[in-house]
């Protein structure tokens, strides 16, 4: 699978749902354990990111239907998707363990198109 080009609906995902690799590797990490709970400080140590940033994705995957609050824990979340969902980030979990360098150059694409996108923004015009 490592030089096999990504599926569309991978692509799609990736391109649409996946802002950046920290939070694939969040999605990712809870996918493996997916009995586990996780809150931003355990997150967090096994992302070596900061605290507020993996509070950050795990909202981020909350909002996505990706994780659920445990509801007798703040702060606490479980790897949770939808079956349809779950069968996707199955699919993408397993071209992203074979085909490391496409996801991640595909994550980068797009944050560069944003990043461009948004600059374009301020950029004078001569017919402004």
């Amino acid at each position: 699978m490592s030089h096999e080009p990504l599926p569309d609906d991978v692509r799609r995902f990736v391109l649409a749902s996946v802002p950046s690799v920290p939070y694939i590797e969040s999605l990712l990490l809870m996918r493996r354990d997916a009995g586990a709970t996780w809150n931003a400080s355990q997150l967090a140590a096994r992302l070596y990111v900061p605290v507020a940033q993996a509070a950050q994705l795990l909202e981020s995957l909350r909002t996505a239907g990706i994780a659920v609050p445990v509801p007798e824990a703040e702060g606490v979340y479980r790897y949770q998707p939808s079956p349809e969902l779950a069968e996707l980030l199955d699919r993408v979990a397993a071209h992203y363990a074979g085909n490391l360098l496409a996801v991640t150059d595909l994550i980068h694409s797009s944050l560069n198109r944003r990043a461009n996108q948004f600059a374009d923004a301020f950029r004078w015009r001569k017919d402004s």
